[in-house]
């Protein structure tokens, strides 16, 4: 009885251990202080080595404010990246984006890049494959609010990959959201009080876009997650004449500062 119920015990714990999520909204408040707290949660972390035989080494620290967030501190590295890594995900079939907040913290010399990326193994950044461009941070407090398109893989961990460029460079990342992206041409209202509406125009050169003011930054993104157009409106419309066709997202910064989220297909 004794041995039936340990093995029980232990398949209930393999199974947890295994579970994925489809989505991920974390804003890191529930985690243990401290610069040893690695894994929890579900989140793990992969560290650069300490170039030098004495501290301090590179960390991955859950700051002790009230509003927590983690923060990639570089120590005696310079060049090396640090990651932090998600729980384990359902493997993304393209619809959905991952949205968080970054910063360069106070004193931090900086400057410093964070990078979003899908991994195999969790274990192995060798797996780590890049999504979307990285995000240099240059100034101390100043907050940037990123949104990568998740593509379809086989890849189920997110991997947000922290790269200094001297010792002692602290980058700090919170409000992690995993979901799905807005349906083709529809504002995200829960972002915006703004209405935006665009459409591919007849012979698939430019979107055509609808709004009582103009949005301040366009960026489209291909399935695989790459950047391949950013800029502004011209007379109301934005030229996509050289993308290739296929489906592609899209990202519009308001003129109130809100994101909106979305999709097209050019044809």
């Amino acid at each position: 009885m004794k041995l039936r119920l340990l093995l029980g015990t232990l398949m209930l714990t393999a199974i947890t251990a295994n579970a994925q999520v489809a989505t991920i909204n974390e804003n890191f408040d529930g985690f243990t202080s401290g610069n040893n707290t690695f894994p929890q949660n579900g989140w793990s972390t992969i560290m650069a080595a300490n170039p030098m035989p004495f501290p301090p080494a590179p960390l991955m620290i859950v700051t002790t404010d009230a509003n927590k967030a983690i923060q990639a501190y570089s120590g005696n590295n310079t060049n090396a990246p640090s990651y932090l890594v998600t729980p384990q995900i359902v493997a993304p079939s393209g619809d959905k984006s991952v949205s968080f907040t970054v910063t360069l913290a106070s004193p931090s010399p900086g400057p410093g890049s964070v990078q979003v990326g899908l991994a195999s193994n969790p274990a192995d950044m060798t797996t780590f494959v890049p999504v979307g461009n990285s995000t240099t941070l240059s100034t101390v407090g100043a907050i940037q609010n990123i949104t990568v398109p998740i593509p379809a893989s086989a890849s189920q961990y997110i991997v947000f990959r922290f790269t200094p460029t001297a010792a002692h460079v602290a980058i700090q990342i919170d409000n992690v959201v995993y979901n799905t992206t807005a349906s083709l041409g529809t504002t995200d209202t829960t972002k915006s009080s703004e209405n935006v509406k665009f459409a591919v125009n007849s012979d698939n050169t430019a979107l055509q876009f609808v709004a009582k003011k103009e949005p301040k930054n366009i960026q489209i993104f291909s399935a695989l997650g790459q950047n391949v157009a950013e800029g502004k409106l011209n007379g109301q419309k934005f030229d996509i004449s050289a993308l290739q066709t296929g489906v592609y997202y899209i990202i519009i910064e308001t003129a109130e500062g809100s994101v909106i989220k979305s999709k097209f297909i050019k044809k």
